[in-house]
């Protein structure tokens, strides 16, 4: 970063830090909120732009090769009057990244002219022209683009320290997406009601990258073709040179007749197993030594005292109208060898059982037990750090909803299975965008790396929205000067010097 860059921003902080120090307001007489006589006009020299952190995101692409793959492996189009398959792919990226909600929003960036200045394109597909592309999409087509994607993610993974690839750990789960449409190809009624189709999604844990992603209509169960989708990331991720690959789903996910074929390849699995009678007659029978308590980790820990735990206002109420109430007791955890139908060899079940106390109002009715089993082939691991890794996959549910309600990408606006598919894998390329910006970020050696790389974790682990907020809408002035088109930055904020040390690393 340059020096007077850096200096620019210090300055921005302190005069922040001044307006915001609570010892320097005096008076109070006023509201805060004073301005007046508010007017507006329109500016005929200096043109701007709300979303100013999308040219970085777009150089970030180009620098990766995604440009390049996309064009040199889709063929889609006879003609390319004038869009190329890569103009039509970063459409959808660049709307979602821009707070697009849905393909209509696209028309809103297509007439602003600044949009597309900053961008240097002479126009954008309309919404109309994008569901058409979605059209063009079958499986095959959408198979290679994922290719493409992870071509690309492998280059991008190169670029990281060797303890990256220590451990790659696969999380695999269908969501539902719902539609209230009654034409669309493919939709059908899921298992709770919802009319719709069933996306399986992979991801990576350490990264949340999405690595996979295959649409199927409603009413398929989560299991369906995860074994091929698995196969293909797992060999993705022995290329890219992790030395341990983990999967990890739920009890649909615990598909037997791979178990064997998994463990010869060398890969680790932790799956959810379902409680079937004779694995509970099982742990009914175990001796009462071979169960220990199982000790949850402690979520956090407060910086500073610890507050008070406020009243359970929820608990009052189910008491006082005397609902069925089920309380957890406690929780112990065993383990015992287990073949699988399917399998020729034994595996490791860990089961935790859970005792649950029934009440209504102030009344005990019984006490419940309940097990739930987990399915490995991890010997070097605890009984608990099987259940704990087990329990890490629910981090993938955080995932699923930002792809949900954040980047908008499990949606149907098209009219097919194979349509909607190409539209959920290009919308959510915008989420691994994301994920690439924040591995692209240099670590510098010495005294700062520690810093820059708790940053690095920081930004992996943001919410979709908030890294908009942070890194993309950002207010800037274009500039067209002899050969550079200049980003000229608007407002201050606290996340900006991570942002100039991406855009300092791309231009370099």
């Amino acid at each position: 970063m340059r020096a007077t860059i850096a200096e620019k921003l210090a300055n921005s902080k302190r005069r922040i830090d001044r307006r915001l120090d609570k010892e320097k307001h005096n008076g109070g007489e006023e509201p805060m909120f004073s301005a007046d006589n508010i007017q507006y006009e329109i500016s005929s020299r200096t043109r701007g732009i709300a979303h100013g952190g999308i040219g970085a995101l777009h150089a970030l692409a180009r620098q990766i090769g995604l440009i390049d793959a996309i064009d040199r492996d889709l063929k889609l189009l006879k003609f390319h009057r004038p869009y190329h398959e890569s103009d039509h792919v970063l459409n959808f990226a660049y709307n979602a990244l821009c707070e697009g909600t849905c393909l209509q929003d696209m028309e809103l960036r297509r007439n602003d002219e600044v949009f597309l200045d900053a961008l240097g394109a002479q126009r954008i597909p309309d919404p109309t022209t994008e569901g058409d592309f979605c059209r063009r999409f079958n499986s095959a087509d959408i198979d290679i683009l994922q290719s493409d994607f992870n071509d690309v993610r492998r280059g991008v993974w190169k670029h990281q320290p060797d303890s990256f690839f220590d451990l790659a750990t696969i999380d695999m789960d269908g969501t539902l997406v719902e539609t209230t449409g009654q034409c669309k190809q493919g939709m059908d009624i899921a298992y709770d009601g919802t009319w719709g189709y069933h996306p399986l999604v992979l991801s990576l844990a350490e990264t949340g990258e999405v690595l996979w992603l295959v649409n199927r209509s409603g009413n398929r169960p989560s299991h369906e073709g995860a074994a091929a989708a698995t196969d293909r990331i797992v060999s993705l991720c022995r290329k890219a040179g992790f030395r341990k690959v983990l999967l990890r789903g739920d009890t649909d996910f615990s598909q037997s007749e791979h178990l064997d074929r998994w463990t010869a390849e060398g890969t680790m699995f932790v799956f959810g197993f379902d409680a079937t009678p004779n694995l509970k007659g099982i742990a009914d029978d175990l001796p009462a030594e071979a169960w220990q308590p199982l000790n949850r980790n402690p979520t956090e820990t407060a910086a500073t005292q610890p507050r008070k735990r406020p009243d359970n206002v929820k608990e009052q109420i189910v008491v006082e109208r005397e609902f069925e109430n089920r309380r957890l007791c406690s929780e112990s955890v065993a383990h015992f060898a287990y073949r699988p139908t399917a399998c020729s060899h034994p595996y490791r079940m860990v089961v935790v059982r859970k005792n649950i106390s029934v009440s209504k109002g102030e009344k005990l009715l019984f006490d419940d037990v309940r097990y739930f089993f987990y399915i490995s082939n991890i010997l070097l691991l605890t009984t608990e750090q099987v259940v704990w890794t087990a329990n890490q996959r629910g981090n993938q549910e955080n995932l699923l909803a930002q792809l949900h309600g954040a980047v908008n990408a499990l949606k149907a606006p098209v009219d097919t299975l194979e349509s909607n598919w190409a539209y959920m894998v290009m919308t959510a390329l915008a989420w691994n965008l994301k994920a690439w910006w924040a591995l692209m970020l240099p670590v510098s050696p010495g005294r700062w790396q520690e810093r820059h790389q708790e940053e690095k974790r920081w930004v992996l682990g943001l919410e979709f929205k908030t890294f908009v907020q942070a890194f993309v809408r950002l207010p800037c002035q274009i500039v067209k000067t002899g050969r550079k088109l200049v980003y000229r930055l608007l407002s201050w904020n606290p996340h900006q010097r991570i942002f100039w040390r991406l855009v300092t690393a791309l231009r370099c």
